[in-house]
């Protein structure tokens, strides 16, 4: 948590914990890295499963060691537990011996065991130099979005509606885009080069989702991209009237894109204009409701719960009969963990909100509770709650809120702090 924010300033640099952190993130990268280019289907799976296997031999105990048992806040000290037990029966219920079944708990982070895992992030102290870490691991995830979209253009441009194309469209950005909008909206603290790489990288991800008709990435990225201006704006206390000027601006831009539009809606934008209008996961949705008792209501189905959903097309050739997947993010959650799991998600995520939105006195607890309020408002186009560096910003996220001290420190303050500790890592 954060209570030795200020603590560990003063103190030497306790180079075991320095290096068992660096090992946490540099296993994470490995993992996430090796996984999403795995899902392009042009590397050998092999090859990629035992990255992963080297990623998570190399992050677990890192993880295990970096946690402490310490609340800020007498509150998240009750719910949370109760939280993180209910996530380990959810877990529990889905885990059976079998080779696919271990192979999809270790290697899939859409549906493995360590998405239930995530939340236990928010018990690992959060000190300067974690968080530098963090944003460098962004800032490489960034650069490995920008990279893999080169090696894999062609996929990511196909001409027609491409299941393979769309899907890693969608891998790419949640898992390696997204989280650069954590440092746009912390973008005080940050170079201006980093800023504008980070900036450029979501812009990126936003027009392959509007090639591929991904609606939801497309509504993603471009709320994560608003609400940045806006935190740039009143940063630098832009004046009303250059606030409204610049939205018109933005405006006129939209018509610019729309008559853009009009031009290409044959060709490079032929996708978005079969889908714009179509409603695809009502009928999905309909047999999810239908299939549900009211004891799954309450408890979900496990890890693996399935629901009755026959047609659906998943690649491949594969037709479905019973899906595990469901697209919007919190019939997820109850899919798996039932009401139970989303009521005490949402009392957790909602009061963090509001402390960190309303009742601090930096932008890096404002962004942490906007980042809280995205990812809420990000759950019904899509399903977060994935193994993934934007949902461990989230955990990450809602400890900051939650921490009274570190809502009461300065901007000021906690730049000198990130440079004390920029300082300390060079000595090192």
């Amino acid at each position: 948590m954060i209570k030795y924010w200020e603590k560990t300033i003063d103190e030497p640099s306790d180079k075991s914990m320095i290096l068992t952190q660096n090992l946490f993130w540099i296993g994470f990268v490995i993992y996430i890295a090796s996984y999403v280019i795995s899902t392009s289907n042009q590397v050998n799976y092999v090859i990629c499963n035992l990255l992963q296997v080297l990623g998570l031999v190399i992050f677990l105990p890192s993880a295990v060691i970096l946690i402490q048992y310490k609340f800020d806040n007498s509150y998240l000290k009750v719910v949370f537990p109760v939280y993180c037990l209910w996530l380990i029966t959810v877990m529990l219920r889905g885990v059976e011996f079998d080779y696919q079944t271990i192979k999809q708990l270790l290697f899939d982070p859409a549906s493995g065991m360590f998405l239930y895992l995530v939340p236990f992030v928010l018990l690992i102290p959060v000190t300067p130099a974690f968080l530098k870490k963090l944003f460098f691991v962004i800032v490489i995830l960034g650069m490995l979005y920008l990279l893999y979209d080169l090696i894999f253009i062609k996929q990511l441009l196909y001409p027609t509606e491409n299941i393979r194309s769309q899907a890693i469209t969608e891998y790419f950005t949640q898992h390696l885009s997204l989280p650069a909008g954590f440092v746009l909206l912390t973008f005080i603290y940050h170079k201006r080069k980093t800023n504008l790489l980070l900036l450029f990288t979501l812009i990126i991800a936003f027009l392959l989702a509007v090639i591929r008709a991904r609606r939801g990435l497309m509504f993603m990225s471009f709320s994560i991209l608003a609400f940045s201006l806006l935190f740039y704006q009143v940063s630098n206390k832009t004046k009303i009237g250059i606030i409204i000027i610049s939205y018109f601006f933005i405006i006129i831009a939209g018509f610019i894109a729309i008559k853009v539009y009009e031009n290409n809606r044959k060709d490079t934008f032929s996708l978005i204009t079969q889908r714009i209008g179509q409603r695809t996961r009502t009928e999905v949705e309909q047999y999810f409701y239908r299939d549900l008792r009211p004891q799954d209501w309450i408890f979900g189905k496990g890890l693996n719960g399935q629901y009755y959903c026959p047609g659906v097309n998943e690649g491949s050739g594969t037709i479905t009969i019973y899906r595990k997947v469901i697209e919007t993010g919190y019939l997820q959650v109850v899919l798996n963990g039932g009401l139970i799991s989303l009521i005490l998600l949402l009392i957790i995520a909602v009061p963090a909100v509001i402390k960190g939105v309303f009742y601090s006195k930096n932008m890096l607890s404002r962004a942490s509770g906007i980042w809280v309020f995205l990812f809420l408002l990000f759950m019904y186009p899509g399903t977060l709650t994935i193994f993934s560096l934007n949902y461990i910003l989230v955990w990450i996220s809602i400890g900051i809120c939650y921490s009274k001290e570190f809502r009461k420190l300065s901007d000021e303050k906690i730049s000198e702090m990130f440079a004390i500790e920029s300082i300390k890592g060079k000595l090192s």
